[in-house]
């Protein structure tokens, strides 16, 4: 299902205009030219399926300025807790999920293949680990969660805090930017291997004072063949997961934590991948699998970076996860191929 033409100039308008915004300034937000928002708000050309999420992402950041920049400023902890809790996840993240929502509706119509295993919460805090096929994955896991769980915090690699817009709201999330570091410059500078490590105990010494929903995507990078060929990846359908992050995650939230949420992604088949046969509305037919797991009390709390047994331990557990994951993606792919053939 391709989105249709859709017109929508007099709501754009009145969005621009609440919030004081010339058409020059309201475009740069947004990233299109002037010309082209001005001619959206006059009617004379519908609005694409990326200018659909970046409005959804622009109105978000709005609604976030309003409480994110006096929670930065606050000199009290309590205090900006309580304006995360009270403001900035239920207004932002109502509104991010409600436009996020929208728009997958206008793009691809009623809710595709979702099963849920377990009971999930809003008002508790969870781990979440989900494979990662592309920048698509991130609105397809606010839908596919639909606020039942708290709004959810990305690790995000540090080019992105200069992404406009998206980086200045991920900062005021509290989402943490990890720098990548290759194998050569960590040998030649082993502090560099603590920098990320230390990232992530700052942004979970923070996501302890509110219910926080925290997403890592264990292959680190977006699937492809190629990837996976070159990488060595013992999975058909993955590539190899990076335990480190996650433990860390853990080590700091472990008593937090309800569980583990453990979402597979699989696109319906598409010669354009993934993130583009989204944007075509060809995502329809998607499939995606939750289920609701445990923590290991014995893999909570452990010295992952020093001690062997341990991380031999917490690397099983993370490997039997993701054979368990790549055994469904393998039967949802045979879903496709079975209905195509059909």
């Amino acid at each position: 299902m391709a989105i249709g033409k859709l017109f929508i100039g007099r709501k754009v308008r009145d969005i621009r205009q609440a919030n004081g915004a010339t058409q020059a300034q309201f475009a740069d937000m947004v990233g299109i030219s002037t010309s082209y928002l001005n001619q959206i708000e006059n009617n004379q050309r519908p609005v694409s399926a990326s200018v659909l999420l970046a409005l959804a992402v622009v109105l978000s950041f709005l609604v976030l300025a309003i409480g994110g920049v006096p929670k930065m400023l606050l000199p009290w902890e309590g205090a900006r807790a309580w304006l995360a809790r009270h403001w900035i996840d239920p207004m932002v993240g109502g509104t991010w999920w409600g436009l996020n929502r929208l728009v997958y509706l206008l793009l691809h119509g009623p809710r595709r293949d979702v099963l849920v295993e377990g009971q999930l919460d809003r008002d508790r805090s969870w781990l979440l680990v989900c494979n990662h096929q592309g920048w698509s994955d991130i609105p397809l896991l606010l839908d596919v969660l639909d606020r039942r769980v708290p709004f959810l915090r990305f690790f995000l690699k540090k080019e992105l805090i200069w992404v406009p817009v998206i980086g200045v709201a991920c900062v005021l999330l509290d989402m943490p930017f990890m720098k990548r570091y290759s194998k050569e410059a960590i040998a030649a500078n082993p502090a560099l291997k603590q920098r990320d490590l230390e990232t992530t105990r700052r942004a979970c010494a923070k996501y302890r004072l509110i219910p926080v929903t925290v997403v890592n995507f264990l292959e680190g990078t977006r699937f492809t063949e190629a990837k996976r060929a070159a990488r060595g990846s013992p999975y058909a359908n993955l590539l190899r997961p990076k335990a480190a992050g996650l433990s860390f995650a853990l080590n700091a939230m472990g008593e937090q934590f309800a569980g583990v949420i453990d979402v597979t992604l699989c696109y319906a088949p598409s010669r354009y991948g993934p993130l583009k046969s989204f944007l075509r509305g060809e995502q329809n037919r998607l499939k995606a699998r939750v289920r609701v797991l445990p923590l290991p009390p014995d893999l909570v709390h452990g010295d992952y970076q020093d001690d062997a047994a341990f991380r031999e331990r917490f690397q099983a557990w993370v490997n039997e996860l993701w054979q368990a994951k790549d055994a469904e993606l393998t039967r949802l792919k045979s879903e496709f191929a079975a209905a195509r053939a059909a």
